[in-house]
């Protein structure tokens, strides 16, 4: 198989990834097996079950709740939320509906609309350009040397994506739920506002921290990256799958639930 691009256009700009490697037969041949609607199928219902859950839990009287059960709703809504987030980066890389790149990209950027009202463009234009230099100084996700620690350079990976538009709009949003629609704070802090932070960290450490942090014997080019060896229902539950993360950078156009048959094929 030859060159791999995927095209999207960002104003009048053209972001592309090419990839020169050859892959192997089997290995393509589950990427042209899968389902055409099965990314759309599971996009769709990653934010029904988003919708449904935040829905019910609003309308729950939590005043009985002890803590295990708010810990274990909490932990929940985290795993839907990152849910979310994943959805909207196999959009950037076109897998959620390649039949229709328009649904597509309306997938990805509604997706993080309602994560926390990110930019989808901007997380497009930045993504790829970590997936063109991972673990570099030009890669937007990468530290800048300084920052190597966890927080530092969570830190430093978050400012870059958040803006004191985001910011202003979600408290508004936040105080029109409480005043109008008369959600208590509780309920919008439990089930809204900590599980999207939550999934950040889980997301950061996850996505970027453990595969891109440079090894004891130094990065392996071209990807600089390594997977985070788990049992497959294990590596689902902590960041569907984004553990493997040596795989999505070699084969950035096969969706996150196909990742543990490409790993599953490297091995053998």
């Amino acid at each position: 198989m030859g060159n791999f691009q995927l095209n999207t256009t960002r104003s009048k700009s053209v972001i592309q990834l090419e990839q020169t490697a050859n892959y192997p037969i089997q290995l393509t041949q589950i990427s042209k097996s899968k389902p055409l609607y099965k990314g759309l199928f599971i996009s769709i219902a990653i934010i029904s079950v988003w919708t449904i859950s935040m829905g019910l839990l609003f309308s729950l009287d939590i005043s009985q709740f002890n803590f295990l059960i708010l810990l274990l709703i909490v932990l929940w809504q985290t795993f839907l939320y990152t849910g979310l987030f994943i959805t909207s980066h196999d959009a950037m890389h076109g897998v959620v509906f390649p039949k229709n790149l328009k649904i597509n990209h309306f997938i990805g950027s509604f997706c993080l609309s309602l994560y926390g009202l990110l930019p989808y463009q901007k997380l497009l234009k930045k993504h790829w350009l970590h997936h063109h230099k991972p673990a570099t100084q030009i890669d937007p996700d990468f530290h800048n040397g300084e920052h190597k620690n966890f927080f530092a350079w969570y830190f430093h990976f978050m400012k870059s994506y958040w803006s004191w538009g985001q910011v202003i709009a979600l408290t508004i949003i936040y105080n029109v739920a409480e005043h109008i629609f008369h959600i208590s704070t509780d309920k919008l802090n439990y089930f809204w506002a900590i599980p999207s932070l939550l999934s950040s960290l889980q997301l950061f450490y996850f996505g970027t921290f453990l595969p891109h942090s440079e090894p004891v014997g130094g990065y392996i080019q071209p990807h600089n990256a390594q997977t985070i060896k788990r049992p497959i229902w294990w590596s689902f539950i902590t960041c569907y799958h984004f553990g493997y993360h040596e795989e999505h950078h070699e084969y950035p156009h096969v969706p996150w639930w196909q990742l543990p048959k490409i790993y599953k094929m490297l091995q053998s």
